[in-house]
């Protein structure tokens, strides 16, 4: 277990439309998808009346954002246009907006043009698997919002993300890519950043679990760092398993992220993890 001071020196602070969020305690981000084919069917959500009782869950659960994607960034996902992706979200960001005012919305889009238009349908943050390397728009995008943004590592696309990555050292090679981001966004005035080591994204089974074990690299930004392992088949391929299986697996990989300084898990199961992060800040209080 770590040390309790080692990270005192990590910003905990996100601007939300003006509400500051304390990160000082790992919270949780409810996942819920707009798509057809997101790998995780208990995610994926086909009405708005369905939209809005996954938020009500989330958020009765212990969830502090809901991550609302309407582009499946699974390995070999069909491509969505932008006018797609928007008549998804946009009016499930206005009707939670209006039905659960206190929900912190995530938006899970690589689209400059998206991300803005979300933020203006009462969005409060973008969550960027590309980090803007899909869209060369995004960092001025973000930068000109002023919203907490996460980017994430990944080479490529979905769509051949898994095509035989390679990596030397995937930990140093993870962070080395951060430096770099984190300079050009800070660069262009933009503070309230969420570093995402992008577990399944272009990485081999072993190469998401050197990646954890060496992920208090990542600690060197000072910067919040966001996990997503829930049920993805770093857990259920390895242990021979189904994704309706892998709670268990996911529970104990978030508890060894929180050990390495995780203060947000992305999740299916909100309920499960605010038990372990429930746990494991009471170990490390001790």
């Amino acid at each position: 277990m770590m040390a309790k001071d080692t990270f005192l020196n990590r910003k905990i602070t996100l601007n939300l439309r003006g509400e500051l969020m304390n990160l000082s305690k790992p919270a949780v981000m409810g996942i819920m998808n707009l798509t057809p084919d997101s790998f995780y069917g208990r995610s994926r959500v086909s009405s708005l009346d369905m939209a809005l009782e996954r938020v009500e869950e989330c958020l009765l659960e212990g969830a502090a954002f809901i991550d609302i994607g309407a582009y499946s960034s699974r390995p070999g996902a069909d491509e969505v246009s932008a006018d797609e992706e928007l008549k998804r979200i946009v009016p499930v960001i206005a009707a939670i907006s209006d039905r659960f005012p206190e929900a912190k919305l995530s938006v899970d889009t690589f689209r400059a043009r998206v991300a803005k238009e979300s933020i203006e349908a009462g969005a409060h943050m973008i969550n960027d698997i590309s980090a803007g390397n899909m869209d060369e728009a995004m960092f001025e995008t973000v930068a000109a919002l002023q919203v907490p943004y996460i980017i994430m590592h990944m080479k490529g696309t979905p769509k051949t993300m898994q095509q035989d990555p390679v990596y030397t050292d995937v930990a140093m090679e993870v962070t080395g890519y951060f430096a770099d981001k984190v300079y050009a966004l800070q660069k262009l005035g933009l503070t309230d950043l969420i570093l995402d080591p992008g577990f399944g994204f272009a990485k081999t089974i072993d190469h998401n679990y050197e990646l954890l074990h060496k992920m208090e690299h990542l600690n060197i930004f000072g910067l919040p760092l966001l996990v997503g392992f829930s049920r993805k088949s770093m857990i259920y391929k390895f242990l021979g398993i189904t994704p309706d299986e892998a709670l268990n697996g996911t529970t104990v990989l978030h508890t060894l992220a929180l050990q390495r300084g995780a203060a947000i898990l992305r999740v299916h199961d909100v309920k499960a993890a605010m038990e372990c992060i429930t746990l494991a800040e009471k170990v490390r209080q001790q």
